[in-house]
């Protein structure tokens, strides 16, 4: 099998396990003061700093439960792959003059 194609089926795998994926009923709130999409935004662009303060201190999360479902997730989501710098590390020209 060539590169291209494993990397492929490999993809595809994964969205399907992700397809199968559902956010606990708990976790989901409507009120008006519930994380949404700029907070998961903002969520998703300071994870890296969360996650390290979170093996030191039980009290930081690197995610909002309860918060408002897909808008929350999308936001950290794009917070995590455009903000938090996914699409320069997956760039190939990034390291080269």
């Amino acid at each position: 099998m060539n590169r291209g194609l494993s990397r492929t089926v490999v993809v595809l795998a994964m969205l399907l396990l992700a397809a199968c994926a559902r956010q606990a009923p708990d976790a989901v709130s409507h009120a008006p003061e519930t994380p949404g999409f700029l907070l998961g935004l903002w969520h998703g662009f300071v994870f890296p700093w969360a996650w390290i303060g979170s093996l030191f201190d039980p009290k930081i999360a690197v995610y909002a439960v309860p918060n408002n479902g897909g808008w929350y997730d999308f936001g950290y989501f794009v917070g995590i792959t455009v903000l938090g710098g996914g699409s320069w590390f997956g760039s190939k020209r990034h390291g080269r003059s």
